[in-house]
């Protein structure tokens, strides 16, 4: 796997940890948890697009 992969996967899991803290701490529906749930969906998409 190339490190740019390697970089995008790392960057992939601390975004959801963050989203699930953020989640737990201010619910589900918060703007919060919404829009760091759409930064890791970006992250995703340009995941499965490059490796």
């Amino acid at each position: 796997m190339c490190f740019k992969c390697r970089l995008l996967l790392i960057k992939i899991e601390f975004i959801r940890k963050m989203m699930m803290m953020t989640a737990l701490e201010e619910g589900f529906t918060s703007s919060n948890t919404i829009k760091i749930s759409q930064d890791l969906d970006v992250l995703l998409n340009r995941f499965e697009a490059t490796c």
